[in-house]
């Protein structure tokens, strides 16, 4: 009666300290504090962590992903194909940037130089020197403002000069590409040596078409920022040109489609449609722009006799120079290096950040 009792007792039947164990037939309780789990037929019991999961009957394990060989490496193999590039950058940028470094916080004159007194140890000096200076500060100010006229036009220029080579026909676009490409790949020295002569006040051909007389371009120093500016842009806009040209013709024709059956017009259609969609490439070509137009030499120089009358046409790459080669103060000069390699990479950072931003936008 007993065992008949426990066998219709649902509860007793469920209990497992009162089920027998089919391996020894005693009618012990095969409990432990472990956490052992109940034998599978033919096998050990099992043990699991408290609050763990156990898998399901008949779930296949998930294999595990064989290690590869640049895991296994340790990730090295990507800087083996970049060691060439980096010893090259290294011997070319660092030790130079090291140098010009050094040298700023030194004494270094045409005297340490030619060996005649000993070099030595300034700290900062030079740079406490080189703030103390008014006529530093008139030339950063001159050389922002005008990077930023530079920059500023020569956006609109190639961005304009790109929307119209999607509109013109084969034959026109060729051409045009030709000739901003030729612009592009004249030598700095060449096309401020043709622009000085264009517009120069006895034989120019410029101000004979436009009625000037003998109106000097270079004598006022709004008028030289002028011309110089001119000629920044002509041979700048053509990297701006081929490298927005390329990103409008990346754009679906779609989209451009549908804004003007909408009714947009062109300004809307690029202002609201197109702008966005190159706001990398845009963000790309200003900060090359500011780059190249912050650190202008060869056409200040040139164009203006080495900064203009009294030196009312330096920027701060023309400014370093005559402290360094024209004054002999190579470490002032060093220092107006350091001070300008700095606001660039201050630029680049910013660069970075808005590249980082945008594609965390785009995630």
């Amino acid at each position: 009666m007993r065992n008949t009792t426990n066998a219709t007792n649902p509860t007793n039947a469920t209990n497992p300290t009162d089920q027998a164990s089919p391996a020894d037939g005693t009618g012990a309780a095969h409990t432990s504090n472990d956490g052992a789990q109940p034998p599978a037929a033919g096998g050990h019991p099992t043990k699991t962590r408290p609050g763990s999961r156990r898998p399901a009957p008949g779930a296949a394990r998930r294999p595990r992903a064989a290690a590869t060989p640049s895991a296994r490496s340790g990730g090295w193999t990507p800087w083996l194909y970049l060691a060439p590039a980096l010893v090259v950058l290294g011997g070319l940028l660092v030790y130079p940037v090291y140098q010009l470094g050094l040298i700023s916080f030194l004494e270094y004159t045409q005297a340490q130089v030619s060996g005649g007194e000993p070099t030595s140890f300034k700290g900062l000096g030079n740079y406490r020197a080189l703030f103390a200076d008014s006529q530093f500060w008139q030339v950063l100010l001159a050389t922002v403002v005008f990077a930023a006229a530079c920059v500023a036009a020569t956006l609109a220029v190639g961005c304009a000069l790109a929307v119209l080579l999607t509109r013109v026909r084969a034959l026109p676009r060729l051409a045009l590409m030709l000739a901003a490409l030729g612009a592009w790949a004249t030598p700095a020295v060449t096309g401020s040596t043709v622009w000085v002569f264009l517009f120069d006040p006895d034989f120019g051909p410029v101000n004979r078409v436009l009625g000037l007389g003998d109106f000097s371009w270079t004598y006022d120093r709004f008028a030289a920022f002028a011309l110089v500016l001119f000629e920044v842009v002509w041979c700048s806009f053509p990297f701006v040109m081929v490298t927005v040209y390329a990103g409008v013709k990346a754009i679906p024709s779609e989209v451009l489609e549908a804004a003007s059956l909408d009714g947009a017009s062109q300004w809307r259609i690029w202002r609201s449609v197109t702008a966005p969609m190159l706001r990398p490439i845009l963000v790309v070509v200003t900060i090359q722009s500011i780059i190249w137009d912050f650190k202008v030499f060869t056409q200040i120089y040139v164009m203006t006799n080495g900064g203009g009358i009294a030196g009312q046409n330096l920027v701060l790459n023309v400014y370093a120079y005559q402290k360094a080669f024209a004054s002999s103060q190579y470490s002032l000069g060093s220092a107006i290096g350091v001070v300008m390699l700095l606001i660039l990479l201050a630029v680049t950072l910013v660069y970075l950040r808005l590249l980082r931003r945008q594609r965390e936008e785009e995630l």
